[in-house]
């Protein structure tokens, strides 16, 4: 990893903090789905947080398939009328997508004063490892260091 996309300034981290709107509707989720694949389906890099940030993006098929896992997922883990578990920069022209997994979902406002961090990434730029970028508070690393203790 390049010293730039581990700065907090980097362009990954920029657009990461920058401002998003939620996908309230899967009406929407579909609508965003076909934004991205329209772009082309390619230069989208797919990130999941915690796995080492992909070099490279998807090629175009690939991307179509991960769209259908990570939807399927979503529809199926996440089974209420609503979605509101996904977030893009743009809902017509996506350039980055935060996707927060059904099955841990903590406070993905942030409300709570800790940051929950999606389980998936797509953006137009590479990733930077937010784990180790954007890591816990303090007092969680005390917390988790006494029980080593």
């Amino acid at each position: 990893m390049s010293d730039l996309s581990s700065s907090p300034n980097s362009p990954f981290l920029t657009a990461f903090r920058g401002r998003f709107v939620g996908v309230l509707r899967w009406d929407q989720l579909d609508a965003l789905w076909a934004a991205l694949l329209a772009h082309g389906g390619s230069g989208w890099y797919v990130y999941h947080v915690g796995e080492p940030p992909p070099d490279a993006p998807l090629v175009p098929e690939a991307l179509q398939r991960v769209i259908q896992g990570i939807d399927t997922l979503l529809r199926t883990d996440h089974a209420y009328e609503y979605c509101g578990i996904v977030y893009a920069d743009s809902l017509s022209e996506p350039q980055f997508v935060k996707i927060f997994d059904p099955n841990h979902l903590g406070s993905s406002c942030g409300s709570s004063g800790m940051q929950v961090l999606p389980s998936w990434t797509i953006s137009l730029v590479a990733p930077t490892d937010l784990p180790a970028a954007l890591p816990p508070p303090n007092n969680r690393r005390r917390w988790w260091q006494r029980l080593f203790a």
